[in-house]
């Protein structure tokens, strides 16, 4: 299979070099490969890999200083470092209207190996990359990084840097990968101006929005952290606009095209994922919703909470709120997910999603709706019909993993949320920001209101998770100063542990 694989992507690459044999191309200026290599979707054959050539990341238009033509790509994935023999290879294009990104679908692999992998072109060589293929079987360990948010000018990358040296099997990222936005607060300047905004202005073109990926992945920290391991991506609403619900803008600052702006940042999302064919976008839709299984030991079901819900409702408007109608994930979506569920092929299920699912409520009185619409809380009914649909189908260890709130949290899911005797039906980990701020944290008054709410933490970081066939174990990752410039002032340490045991779903 890898075989046939390489003889596709080498007639490929053959054909390609005959059309343009007639007029050489000038030799790039420099080192393509500014941005790094990242790798995603891993299957038990296979991942894909991505890498986008850019010589000049940060020019104002985009197209990362590269010449207006295809550029070939060659790329390697070996058992060795040495890459020594090749377990797969080939030859691709990098075309100027996908500004030279690349994704290539590896497959014909061992089922449970590791792999390294580079790129090549124009006589240069990529940094090397890390990447696994998913067992076939019950495994007995999995480790993964889960994490949200990183407000380029609010720190620096350190999470991501310890995030990389922890080497875990897998890395999701619950959204928020770019800000489309500068910091704006009347609280004071910029609080980290060494990270400038790129551009100095809110995103709204293609152009814009692939200079924002650009600046974001020039970053070494966050380079260590995608050739580590393979990445499961999905987005939230800064990477398009600020509480963006399907068609409806969170606000009209600044005024233009909707439509036209949510076209140009779900192509540029695509362009810097390392996401298959499947989800590449058609205008302003986007097909991300999707499952990944880690052999029979966990299954990750990567949810979509933009597109397809209802517009947020007024605050405290109890009428719109329990609208048993409305819906975070749409009809189709929602279906799909229980679909999913009902097949037991996992030991652990995991909702790898954007905003947080238990209830918050303020005052911890129902008849208030005291709660963040832009969350589940805003759409009980569809969180209602989601956690009886795994009762139902005796889900054996349902998982949420939420990020979005730029705090550590973790949560006992239950049915009713005012009942003190109701039962605990599953577990939900919020994971902090990269570097987006949220100082501070509830008083008493609130967590009395919320006792399924079992730990907060403002500090920035990340959280890793240990997966065996009998408990899972989730560390919430804090690093000590994400101002700090000089990484060898920067410690990490952990805040918090918490276990789940096999069948019993909470908080151990």
């Amino acid at each position: 299979m890898a075989q046939l694989n390489r003889r596709i992507f080498l007639l490929s690459g053959l054909a390609a070099t005959a059309a343009t044999a007639a007029t050489p191309a000038r030799a790039l200026s420099a080192s393509p490969f500014t941005l790094g290599v990242a790798s995603g979707e891993p299957s038990t054959d296979g991942f894909v890999l991505w890498t986008r050539l850019a010589v000049a990341p940060l020019n104002g238009d985009g197209l990362g200083g590269m010449p207006n033509r295809d550029v070939e790509v060659r790329w390697e994935v070996s058992e060795n470092e040495s890459f020594a023999p090749l377990a797969a290879s080939g030859t691709v294009l990098a075309r100027p209207s996908d500004a030279h990104t690349v994704h290539v679908e590896v497959g014909g692999l061992k089922a449970g190996a590791k792999y390294f992998y580079r790129f090549i072109s124009d006589g240069h060589e990529s940094p090397q990359g890390t990447v696994g293929t998913a067992p076939s079987g019950l495994a007995s360990k999995l480790t993964f990084a889960f994490a949200s948010c990183a407000h380029y000018e609010h720190g620096f990358f350190h999470a991501y840097r310890y995030m990389a040296q922890d080497k875990p099997d897998l890395v999701l990222f619950l959204g928020d990968y770019i800000y489309e936005a500068p910091w704006r607060t009347s609280a004071g300047p910029v609080p980290n101006p060494s990270r400038k905004y790129l551009p100095r202005k809110e995103v709204t073109t293609l152009a814009e929005y692939r200079l924002r990926y650009a600046q974001h992945r020039m970053d070494p920290n966050l380079q260590a952290a995608h050739a580590a391991a393979p990445w499961l991506v999905v987005f939230d609403d800064h990477e398009v606009e600020n509480n963006w619900a399907a068609d409806h803008r969170g606000d009209n600052d600044p005024a233009g095209d909707f439509k036209a702006r949510k076209t140009a940042a779900l192509r540029a999302f695509y362009e810097n994922m390392p996401l298959r064919a499947a989800q590449r976008p058609t205008g302003t839709a986007i097909p991300l919703y999707r499952r990944v299984s880690w052999g029979q030991l966990a299954r990750f079901h990567m949810l979509d909470t933009r597109q397809y819900r209802w517009k947020q409702a007024a605050a405290k408007d109890c009428g719109v709120i329990r609208d048993p109608r409305r819906t975070l994930t749409g009809d189709v979506q929602e279906k799909w997910l229980l679909d999913g569920l009902a097949q037991p092929s996992a030991r652990w299920d995991f909702l790898g999603q954007q905003v947080f699912f238990a209830q918050r409520d303020d005052d911890g009185k129902p008849a208030t709706c005291d709660v963040s619409t832009d969350a589940w809380d805003g759409y009980p009914h569809s969180r209602d019909r989601i956690v009886q649909g795994w009762l139902d189908r005796k889900v054996r260890n349902p998982i949420v993993l939420t990020g979005d709130v730029h705090r550590h949290w973790a949560a006992n899911i239950k049915q009713d949320y005012f009942a003190a005797n109701a039962p605990v039906v599953g577990t939900e980990f919020v994971v902090g920001s990269i570097t987006s701020p949220n100082d501070g944290v509830p008083g008493a008054a609130y967590l009395k209101a919320n006792p399924h709410l079992r730990f907060v933490s403002q500090r920035r970081g990340y959280a890793h998770t240990t997966v065996t066939p009998e408990k899972l174990t989730t560390q919430y990752v804090t690093v000590s100063n994400a101002l700090e410039p000089n990484p060898a002032k920067v410690t990490r340490s952990v805040a918090k542990t918490y276990t789940v045991a096999d069948g019993k779903p909470g908080l151990g």
